[in-house]
């Protein structure tokens, strides 16, 4: 059986068939399943039969995967919980753990708070709620090519910084804007080429905090003009889950965010993610300096 992408829609998200991704692939496959996901920025797997070590396998075939070091016992981690379980497999009402996941529901891209950013996502259903849940995608690319000129000609060269706890404190975190200030803040093209396509998309969403050399109020009114731009409802799908199914995106060409649920159900999701290149030799941490010199991430206090 051949492998098949069905459109979501004409120029974005695809459902693929015809593969078994739970089975080791020859490299024209591979080859076949990127070029797949360069096109349609989403690409959606249903009843993969992967588990955690088919999904880490599998998604080696997309590059280097991102990774938390091994401590206290603990072994390397390469699929990251994107649920609201606790390392006891019980539902997290850690109140800290309640407000950071307010943040995913937030339109962004994984990891622009890094040096080095993500590329592709891959976010696997273990346990699903009885409704809600989903993840919303917007098609960064396509809007890009809808700007008006002038939009695109004053962003062509512009530059912005990116911070995780500005996400979070739009989550409602009680964190401050000095706290953020005080700490590391990547600097990211706000226009950013799509290696695998040729496109261009508008580089923002929740982290991207202000435009470098620019005020505060010109910033954020400029960035959360391009975030309402890509967020419009013609640039937008949704994703709804059942066990076994598997969601791939690309950082560098879509935003996402987190549907809402029901906290009291449970809902397991698992989510490997590939480093934009260039990949490090063996091993590394990137996110340990990052989570040492975190704030503590708090509900905010009602006034």
């Amino acid at each position: 059986m051949a492998v098949t992408a069905t459109p979501i829609t004409p120029r974005f998200g695809a459902e693929i068939s015809g593969v078994d991704i739970s089975k080791p692939l020859d490299p024209q496959t591979v080859q076949q399943l990127i070029a797949l996901q360069d096109q349609w920025g989403v690409t959606v797997y249903r009843a993969t039969g992967l588990d955690d070590d088919g999904q880490i396998a599998f998604a080696r075939n997309f590059g280097h995967l991102e990774s938390l070091p091994p401590r206290e016992g603990r072994p390397r981690l390469y699929l990251f919980n994107a649920g609201n379980l606790n390392a006891q497999g019980e539902i997290n009402w850690d109140p800290a753990a309640t407000t950071y996941r307010k943040g995913d529901q937030i339109w962004h891209t994984d990891s622009s708070f890094m040096d080095l950013r993500t590329s592709y996502s891959m976010l696997r259903a273990v346990e699903v709620p009885s409704t809600g849940g989903p993840t919303w995608f917007a098609d960064a690319r396509s809007a890009y090519d809808d700007l008006p000129q002038d939009v695109k000609d004053r962003i062509e060269t512009l530059e912005c910084e990116h911070s995780l706890w500005w996400s979070r404190k739009q989550g409602g975190a009680d964190i401050t804007r000095e706290q953020i200030e005080e700490r590391h803040r990547p600097v990211h093209k706000l226009v950013s080429p799509h290696k695998g396509s040729g496109r261009k998309m508008i580089y923002a969403g929740a982290h991207c905090y202000r435009v470098v050399g620019w005020s505060w109020e010109e910033s954020r009114e400029l960035i959360d003009y391009l975030n309402d731009f890509v967020t419009q409802d013609k640039y937008v799908i949704s994703v709804d889950y059942a066990p076994g199914d598997m969601v791939i995106w690309d950082n560098l060409a879509v935003f996402h965010k987190g549907g809402q649920f029901d906290w009291n159900e449970r809902r397991d999701m698992r989510r490997a993610t590939v480093r934009e290149a260039p990949a490090p030799e063996g091993e590394d941490d990137p996110f340990g300096e990052l989570f040492r010199s975190a704030p503590r991430i708090e509900p905010a206090k009602a006034i």
